[in-house]
């Protein structure tokens, strides 16, 4: 369970005014009415991206000594991780023309190619490999990351600019970007932590 938890909050937090909800909000403007498809587009896409970025980080765990995958996949790895993503969520992503453009295969075709080529070497993707060679169980990473994916785009898609009204990108950047620094601080203070109480 806390392989599906931890995978969860990391990815839901690190969507936040990522360019892949960028997407669901411009996705469900250019299809309306059509929320379903676009919805199952991006669950769909994000099954495959982020079992295979699990399926990497359980490799890289399998197939990597232990000793440099507790150095390089550690706590203190995840906690630079968290303040890493903090620094990232703090610079706005953007949409290139070609990804912006009017589709011509439907929506759920549509979102199901744009969503998974713009979650390539995304944010979430990186801390889904991070996560399956922290974990080592694919199932319950990719679970809790495809949920996690779900929780931030599902609204977007649903509310879309309604919710970009009430809540600028700007501002829920911000708070990932202190909620992400937060849980970066404690978890390298746990480390620190239980380093000082070790003999």
């Amino acid at each position: 369970m806390e392989a599906l938890i931890a995978s969860f909050g990391m990815v839901a937090i690190a969507e936040i005014g990522d360019k892949t909800q960028l997407l669901s909000f411009v996705l469900a403007a250019r299809f309306r009415g059509q929320h379903g498809r676009v919805v199952l587009g991006i669950f769909i896409a994000t099954i495959f991206n982020h079992a295979l970025a699990a399926t990497a980080g359980d490799w890289v765990a399998q197939n990597v000594s232990a000793d440099i995958t507790r150095w390089t996949l550690g706590a203190w790895t995840l906690g630079a991780l968290f303040l890493g993503f903090a620094a990232w969520a703090l610079i706005p992503d953007t949409l290139d023309d070609e990804t912006a453009r009017a589709p011509k295969y439907g929506a759920f075709l549509t979102t199901l190619v744009l969503f998974f080529l713009a979650e390539m070497g995304d944010k979430t993707q990186l801390a889904t490999v991070a996560l399956g060679a922290k974990y080592t169980d694919i199932v319950m990473v990719s679970i809790g990351t495809t949920c996690g994916m779900m929780a931030a785009n599902v609204p977007a898609v649903l509310i879309g600019e309604k919710l970009a009204e009430r809540f600028p990108l700007s501002k829920m950047r911000f708070v990932a970007a202190v909620l992400f620094a937060l849980f970066g601080l404690l978890i390298l203070m746990r480390v620190d932590f239980g380093m000082a109480l070790s003999p």
